[in-house]
């Protein structure tokens, strides 16, 4: 049984306003997803990463993963319409590679500080069930809009009852495969910001939780990639903290 790691490296980065891909955007001499990349390559469980990148910009990112000595590289696969459409290209991009039992991650280009225990626990829960979802609790509360007069609101939402689920995923082969053809057979749970999480519970999947982390952070704006930087200079400051 082996653990392979897909990487999402489609997207443009429009919000970011930079002229590359925010991706590619250099932090201290280093581009992000190669932050992103190190963090898998120096888990023991991860066999094999693909990445799916956006056009234009293989060669590029396999001259950085040389460079960067990351090993576990095997293949850079072309990025789809959107990010399901990415990830269905990772996914597809398996078939024949992939065992069924064999463990995938799903993780964002853009999330470059991945903790080494969220991944471990991942792989753990997803062996034992078939799928994990890296999730956090929710620590705000929330309230539903009123439909007649979206500024008040008479109702809130418990927020013992929720949690925040990110990347990294991690699904059984098998169940990835079948699932993403299934739903776009059928159409189902790939428009707009869908995931495949979201696809997943859609498709009447039951997830199950592994462990997040705060620092977990997805690189969107300008003031994301400086919250990055100064988790980055902080190089452990905090350690005393339990």
């Amino acid at each position: 049984m082996k653990t392979i790691a897909i990487i999402i490296a489609g997207g443009v980065g429009s919000r970011m306003h930079q002229d590359i891909p925010k991706q590619f955007i250099n932090v201290y001499d280093k581009p992000v997803v190669i932050y992103t990349l190190e963090g898998f390559q120096r888990h023991p469980q991860i066999d094999e990463i693909y990445v799916v990148c956006i056009e234009g910009w293989h060669d590029i990112l396999r001259a950085y993963a040389k460079q960067f000595n990351i090993t576990k590289l095997v293949d850079v696969i072309d990025g789809g319409e959107s990010a399901q459409g990415s990830i269905r290209n990772g996914v597809y991009h398996l078939e024949g590679k992939a065992a069924d039992d064999d463990i995938v991650i799903i993780h964002d280009g853009i999330r470059p500080m991945v903790d080494e225990t969220v991944l471990t626990d991942i792989i753990i829960k997803a062996k034992k069930y078939g799928n994990a979802v890296t999730s956090l609790p929710y620590n705000e509360q929330i309230f539903k809009v009123d439909p007649e007069d979206e500024t008040t609101t008479t109702e809130y939402i418990p927020r013992e009852t929720l949690r925040r689920v990110s990347t990294p995923q991690a699904y059984a082969f098998r169940l990835l495969d079948d699932k993403y053809h299934e739903a776009y057979d059928k159409q189902i749970g790939i428009d707009g910001s869908n995931y495949t999480n979201t696809m997943m519970v859609q498709l009447g999947v039951r997830l199950h939780f592994a462990a997040g982390s705060d620092k977990n952070i997805k690189l969107t704006t300008k003031d994301d990639l400086e919250m990055f930087k100064s988790h980055l200079k902080s190089d452990g400051r905090d350690s005393w903290l339990k």
